[in-house]
């Protein structure tokens, strides 16, 4: 499933969607402080692989920041009037008219341009002046107004222009990867069909493939969400998957399927247990402990159960705090993933998860690893 080795460049540190976000946000802040006494404003351009999610993270920062969003694909621009303007006549001088995508009002605002380097060389060179200055012509973008790019790296299949140093050193740069934690804390907030989120977890080397990306996986999760017996129906959903993913893909999410491992305790369920040991402990045990311990199986159930618990606003009664803590002393979870999800909870800016620590066998099981 993996992609052929191409040697691809890529810009900045290769980061989680996370770790991307937080580079962002910290340079919009410190945008906005630079123009409030007079200063630059650096753009900053978002590199990786494609179907990974990058316009779609940019678009939940600008979201959660309370920013106005605006949107070009300079691949679509035929002509720099696309760019820049038509020329108008007012007065005795000619200048250029904004295109509809310019922002009107004041920011604060995110313009995104998305997929950059597959514009022309001609556009790619007219939009440098905008990365430098904010404008273009006889127009700027208005006050409090950013800039965030995307872009495929070079060196390998993808139909890019390369760009030059002069460009690049007018931006700053961050390369996004996949990651199947933090690709799953997403899909959790988004709705997708757990079944497909257990797949990824379970198959994280899935959404590195040519056709099976984040985004095309998240498709046909979609796509399936109604189904409720996969089994039942596996000819339809193969012919699903086939329309979308890699074959080697279609593959995994048949055998996972026949092998029912789609069906992995839900976080639901562990939190309202009301007798833990024979509707949780029992039932995880039967599911990991096969011939060979499946530690994949047990790492998507605490992973969800992670995700689950560290969402904002999440609350807890006394009686699901007692059954996190007996999930955490299972005698069959693995000490690293037992430590990674205590560090979850700890770590989280909901206070009540750290009283987990108040049980005295977890409180010296983190500190014999910290």
């Amino acid at each position: 499933m993996a992609k052929p080795a191409h040697r691809y460049i890529y810009y900045g540190i290769e980061s989680d969607a996370q770790e991307v976000g937080n580079f962002i946000k910290h340079l919009l802040d410190n945008n906005l402080r630079s123009e409030a006494q007079g200063g630059l404003k650096t753009p900053v351009c978002v590199w990786g692989t494609h179907g990974i999610g990058k316009t779609e993270l940019v678009q939940a920062l600008a979201a959660e920041l309370g920013f106005a969003f605006a949107y070009i694909a300079p691949a679509q621009f035929e002509e720099m009037g696309d760019l820049i303007g038509m020329p108008a006549i007012v007065g005795e001088e000619t200048v250029f008219r904004p295109p509809s995508w310019v922002p009107k009002e004041e920011g604060p605002g995110l313009l995104l341009i998305d997929d950059v380097n597959r514009a022309d060389d001609r556009i790619l060179r007219g939009i440098m002046q905008l990365l430098q200055n904010y404008e273009l012509v006889s127009w700027r973008l208005p006050a409090k107004w950013q800039i965030v790019l995307t872009a495929n790296p070079d060196g390998g299949d993808y139909s890019v222009t390369p760009i030059d140093d002069a460009m690049l050193t007018r931006m700053m740069h961050v390369t996004m990867r996949f990651d199947a934690k933090a690709w799953a804390r997403w899909a959790e907030q988004a709705g997708v069909d757990p079944r497909g989120i257990n797949f990824v977890l379970t198959h994280p080397e899935a959404a590195t493939g040519r056709r099976s990306t984040p985004r095309s996986l998240t498709q046909f999760f979609h796509s399936i969400r109604h189904i409720k017996n996969l089994r039942r129906d596996l000819p339809l959903v193969q012919m699903l998957a086939a329309s979308c993913l890699d074959n080697d893909t279609v593959a995994a999410f048949v055998l996972y399927v026949q092998q029912s491992l789609g069906e992995l305790m839900e976080p639901e369920e562990i939190l309202h247990a009301g007798d833990f040991r024979q509707e949780v402990y029992d039932k995880i045990s039967n599911s990991v402990q096969q011939d060979v311990f499946r530690a994949d199986l047990m790492a998507a159930i605490c992973t969800r159960l992670s995700n689950r618990l560290t969402r904002s606003g999440t609350k807890l009664s006394a009686a699901q705090m007692d059954n996190i803590r007996a999930f955490i002393k299972m005698d069959f979870l693995p000490n690293d993933l037992r430590l990674s999800l205590l560090q979850d909870l700890v770590q989280s800016p909901n206070p009540a998860l750290k009283s987990v620590t108040d049980d005295a066998d977890i409180g010296m099981m983190l500190l014999e690893r910290m």
